[in-house]
């Protein structure tokens, strides 16, 4: 029995390894990019797609290889995704264009993807009562430890041996998981091994998610578009028209790809909800965050990622407490108090914003949106869970995930464009109050206006303008005008993570009766 109970444990570590390697490398590539820029001489715009080629197939194949992990065994199909994984992220080390880069950042995401989404089903497999809610406890602060210390882990690295080390350093860590993964994780059944694979619901399922984030992505490298313009609308529109296809075929296949009765069970729905709030409203806000850092308090990439701790420290703090809470008290209201505290430390940064800010005005909000996460992430795993039958758990750990994607996906589009929009406003109407010669200010609105908030700390901190009279009161608009924008991304986050919240009290229950 002893002997058992420490093989499950090493299980644990062998699938953590695993997904904090996939997480881990979502983030880090971020701190990488004006070093990859360099190294290519290619535009910020066409780096981009280092970051979008991973979100885009990383979300097209998660119920994919959530289905086949469910059909042929989740430790064969997690074990493959892994040997797939660390392939690719040799390739990208030794890429020598961004093309081949862009490539491999494809082909390491559909490993990435069937890390992910099968972890949490060979968690729920191999754990069976109270050990379950601890080990998906557990597993839940891993998630969120890598996901946030992205930037700490990328700043140490690229600093230290360049950028081709973020995508090496997978080949070791994967090697150890896939030896611990073949050695202590039990295999589960091969539930549907004599089914016909239903390749047209497959095919549906990838097309209906590819058009919503590549809908997505247009809007978010092309603020100037409205959601109307075809090359963004178009998207979104066939992306509705090919999930609707998408329901009608998979209601009428005996042995359909996702079983959409899974949706008639109402504590699943308000998980969806959950994930797609945690997703929109706390790791969308994160881009933003990393910026108000790096771009305007003028903290380094590795600076950022200490300073980050305060927030990412939570999520490894609490994933095994709440763990064990979650087998005792209510997940529904732990979850609701958890995006509460969410709310909580959005508004905190609004009253907190200013012109001189640092840590001292910071770390509040950091702490709180940490707590949330180290809270709602692990127990939202747990609880989507729960009603689940065995044979389904690998679908509905990757509609998990597919929902917390496209809620990161669509929550940096929203606030990036409040953002912008109250950057934008606050510029145009206090520009005027700065005397400079009209040519000047001309030339200036032109450069802030097209090239947004990111870079508008970049232009008014440029050494050139820094010598001219007026340098200091422009360079006060612009952070102004950030900080402005700050107010709204804020406020709308705190709105997310509130729906979040009301979508966990009206839905999600704390019975476990199986679908």
């Amino acid at each position: 029995m002893r002997e058992n109970n420490y093989r499950k444990w090493l299980s644990l570590v062998a699938m953590s390894l695993g997904v904090f390697m996939g997480l881990l490398d979502v983030t880090v590539v971020n701190v990488a990019l004006p070093t990859m820029q360099k190294a290519f001489n290619e535009s910020f715009n066409s780096l981009q797609w280092v970051l979008n080629a991973y979100t885009l197939v990383f979300a097209v194949t998660l119920l994919i290889v959530s289905k086949m992990g469910d059909m042929y065994g989740r430790k064969k199909i997690f074990i493959a995704s892994l040997i797939l994984f660390v392939i690719a992220s040799v390739v990208n080390g030794m890429a020598s264009s961004l093309l081949i880069l862009d490539i491999g950042r494809g082909v390491q995401a559909v490993g990435g993807a069937g890390m992910m989404s099968l972890s949490m089903a060979l968690v729920a497999s191999n754990f069976d009562g109270k050990q379950r809610g601890v080990a998906l406890g557990i597993l839940g602060s891993v998630i969120g430890l890598s996901s946030a210390s992205g930037p700490l882990v990328g700043g140490l690295l690229v600093d230290a041996f360049g950028w081709p080390s973020i995508f090496y350093v997978n080949l070791p860590v994967g090697i150890i998981a896939v030896i611990m993964t073949a050695v202590f994780v039990k295999e589960t059944p091969s539930y549907g091994r004599d089914q016909k694979i239903d390749f047209l619901g497959m095919l549906f399922s990838a097309a209906t998610l590819f058009s919503a984030i590549y809908g997505l992505i247009q809007k978010e490298t092309n603020t100037s578009w409205a959601w109307t313009d075809m090359r963004v609308a178009g998207w979104l529109i066939l992306a509705v028209v090919l999930l609707i296809a998408f329901i009608i075929i998979e209601s009428k296949v005996e042995a359909p790809m996702m079983n959409l009765k899974m949706f008639k069970h109402i504590n699943f729905v308000g998980s969806v909800i959950v994930a797609f709030a945690l997703g929109s409203g706390i790791y969308a806000f994160s881009t933003y965050l990393t910026v108000l850092m790096q771009n305007y308090i003028g903290w380094s990439a590795f600076d950022t990622g200490v300073h980050q701790l305060a927030m990412s420290v939570w999520s490894l703090v609490l994933g095994p407490v709440v763990g064990i809470l979650g087998n005792r008290f209510s997940k529904k209201w732990m979850i609701v108090v958890g995006m509460i505290l969410g709310g909580i430390g959005f508004i905190l940064l609004i009253n907190n914003l200013s012109v001189d800010m640092g840590f001292k005005q910071l770390w509040l909000t950091l702490v709180f949106v940490g707590i949330a996460n180290g809270i709602v992430n692990p127990v939202l795993n747990s609880a989507g869970m729960e009603g689940v039958a065995p044979h389904e758990m690998g679908m509905a750990s990757g509609l998990l995930n597919v929902f917390r994607q496209f809620g990161t996906s669509f929550g940096v589009v929203i606030l990036g464009m409040v953002e912008a929009n109250r950057y934008n406003s606050y510029f145009e109407d206090h520009l005027s109050a700065v005397k400079m010669p009209a040519q000047a200010a001309a030339g200036l609105h032109k450069a802030i206006i097209n090239d947004g908030p990111f870079s508008g700390h970049q232009i008014a901190f440029s050494e050139r303008l820094s010598k001219v009279p007026f340098a200091h009161d422009f360079q006060q608009v612009v952070i102004k005008a950030f900080d402005h924008g700050m107010v709204g991304v804020s406020l709308t986050a705190a709105v997310i993570v509130l729906i979040g919240a009301a979508g966990a009290i009206f839905f999600m229950r704390d019975a476990k009766t199986t679908i």
